[in-house]
């Protein structure tokens, strides 16, 4: 019932889906309540609630509970948000094979645990898969659908028609590879920003505007392919143009950063200048963030209706 669940449960609960939401400590599951119910009623009143349905009666499909089994009682789908811990994940996995039927689907919210060490020995490995959201799921739609090398395709058929009924941007791998898709094309970035900053290239805050008034406002609607296609005459056309130039450049990177010592701290203190690194301010940043996500959402959806 951490940030992830919390957020889940009302993507499902937009959805008109019935969630129980279980956690080990009955305070915590009280408390994720209440955070879903002010969050709920600030978007309503906003006008940018999820669903068809008001936040009463989104509200009225979460109930919450400490009992594995009850909680999983009549479920068809299980989605998992304990923090990233393999052996964690793995006993919750191990408790629920033990527990449900042959139907339901489970699944993990893991950022970068392969499905072949979560999941391999279970009875149920057929039923298990990876759907991996974007944090904050409520915000950003994607989620990144990952099977097992044994999952059934059954199972990925319906986990992606599950996404897409509740209005994510569901993506499926083929296969399992470290770090997914989303992660690695983030760490690509983040290896390269951190390389230019450490070098003395550019400034932390310069670095970032780089990105969010630049290939930040390009990428929030067409992806880097889309991008290559559009900017020549087709996909073909840009690399006779400028593969030359990008293997040029590419082959100018140094190795992968050790994000440690004079950089962390030049990061640190700049990005600390900006937003100091205290609750409340980054607690107001990640609003602002959200206020923003939930802003360009509602753009792209109009604009997609256009």
């Amino acid at each position: 019932s951490g940030l992830i669940g919390r957020s889940w449960a009302m993507v499902f609960a937009a959805g008109g889906f019935k969630v129980k939401l279980y956690d080990i400590a009955q305070q915590q599951l009280t408390t994720a309540l209440e955070n879903i119910r002010k969050q709920m009623k600030d978007m309503e009143k906003s006008g940018v609630l999820k669903g068809a349905l008001s936040a009463e009666q989104q509200l009225a499909l979460i109930s919450i509970g400490t009992d594995l089994k009850a909680a999983v009682e009549g479920a068809t789908f299980i989605q998992e948000c304990t923090p990233e811990n393999l052996e964690l994940k793995k006993k919750i996995f191990g408790q629920l094979d033990l527990i449900v039927g042959d139907n339901v689907i489970l699944s993990s919210s893991t950022s970068c645990l392969l499905p072949s060490k979560l999941f391999t020995g279970l009875k149920h490995v057929k039923q298990c898969i990876v759907s991996h959201p974007v944090n904050p799921p409520y915000f950003v739609p994607l989620v990144e659908i990952i099977p097992h090398p044994e999952t059934d395709p059954s199972t990925t058929e319906r986990t992606y028609a599950l996404m897409k009924k509740i209005g994510q941007s569901p993506v499926k791998l083929n296969r399992e590879i470290e770090g997914f898709v989303l992660n690695r094309l983030q760490y690509a970035v983040i290896s390269e920003a951190w390389r230019l900053v450490g070098e003395g290239v550019i400034s932390p805050t310069d670095l970032d505007l780089v990105m969010s008034d630049g290939l930040g406002m390009r990428y929030a609607f067409i992806g880097p392919l889309e991008t290559m296609h559009l900017n020549a005459e087709g996909v073909s056309s840009y690399c006779e143009r400028y593969a030359e130039g990008m293997k040029l450049v590419l082959n100018t990177f140094g190795p992968v950063p050790e994000f440690s010592g004079e950089t962390v701290q030049k990061v640190n203190q700049a990005l600390s200048e900006k937003i100091p690194a205290v609750p409340k301010v980054l607690d107001a940043r990640r609003k602002w963030r959200d206020d923003c996500l939930t802003g360009l959402a509602k753009l792209k959806t109009q604009m997609k209706s256009d």
